[in-house]
């Protein structure tokens, strides 16, 4: 009989520990509820237990690591945000610069009766609606390689009849420029797996990054499957070649020549498409910028 009652005495002991341990449990998940439930997303606030078993205790480690987590991805969006909110003021300014400039021709055109003022007027009007044109098709052309459904249509082409098509468009630029870009190509066929447009728009950004940047001609050479473009720069140390390929990053005081910020960004968007890797270097005063192809 006494035996019994200590067995029941036990039973009722640990009954009563259970449900204790059963409340302190259901009190600290209401507890981890409410501090998830309550706490304000920017908060650097991490939770606590005061149950120290290993499930608890593992529970709010886990918590506080997915709190981690959510935080740098906040962070992160801010930041990308914040920059496209002033990489897009900085675009704007550049495409009204020559719209602004476009209209004040337009009012001098008005009252203007010589002929070859008129003309040259017009001409100046011309140039700046082109140079707003081209802004809006880099923008354009950028939104277009960030949608995540874009892709392209790969084909074998030559890639050195291709940039030999480009350079010969461009070539206007370079006469403005008076300069003569040296070009060495080890191979007379190069053929890679690419889209059209995209090649084409891949070496005409590189090479009007070189007519806008380059304090010399460029050197165009292919070798294997790579293609550089190197020119000399003014001021090498105001460029970071990490990133050169980031979206509206203008090294030094070229903010002012309207060029959006964009072409080295959709050059490297262009290349991951097509399989493709760009790459930047700076050696001295000589930057170059590599594509490779796949083999």
């Amino acid at each position: 009989m006494e035996a019994l009652v200590a067995i029941i005495v036990v039973l009722v002991g640990a009954i009563i520990v259970l449900a204790i341990q059963l409340v302190r449990s259901e009190r600290e998940l209401r507890a981890f509820a409410r501090f998830l439930n309550r706490r304000d997303s920017s908060s650097n606030a991490r939770t606590t237990t005061s149950v120290h078993t290993r499930g608890f205790v593992q529970l709010g480690q886990a918590i506080n690591r997915q709190l981690d987590r959510h935080q740098g991805e906040r962070i992160a969006a801010d930041e990308h945000a914040a920059e496209m909110r002033r990489g897009l003021t900085y675009l704007s300014h550049d495409i009204r610069t020559p719209l602004a400039g476009a209209k004040g021709y337009a009012q001098l055109l008005e009252g203007e009766i010589d002929p070859a003022v008129r003309q040259r007027y017009l001409e100046a009007i011309d140039r700046r609606i082109d140079d707003a044109s081209k802004l809006l098709d880099q923008l354009f052309a950028f939104a277009q390689v960030q949608d995540p459904d874009y892709r392209l249509e790969r084909e074998p082409l030559d890639a050195n009849e291709v940039l030999a098509e480009t350079l010969a468009s461009l070539y206007p630029q370079f006469q403005e420029r008076g300069w003569t870009p040296a070009i060495d190509l080890a191979d007379e066929e190069l053929t890679v797996l690419a889209d059209a447009d995209a090649l084409e728009r891949t070496f005409r950004n590189l090479a009007v990054n070189a007519l806008r940047y380059g304090a010399a001609a460029p050197t165009i050479t292919q070798r294997g499957c790579a293609i550089t473009f190197a020119n000399r720069v003014a001021d090498p140390a105001s460029l970071d070649v990490e990133r050169l390929f980031e979206r509206f990053y203008q090294g030094g005081e070229v903010r002012a020549d309207g060029s959006g910020g964009l072409g080295l960004a959709i050059v490297s968007q262009l290349c991951r498409a097509m399989g493709a890797t760009a790459r930047a270097t700076l050696e001295g005063d000589l930057l170059a910028i590599t594509v490779e192809f796949e083999a």
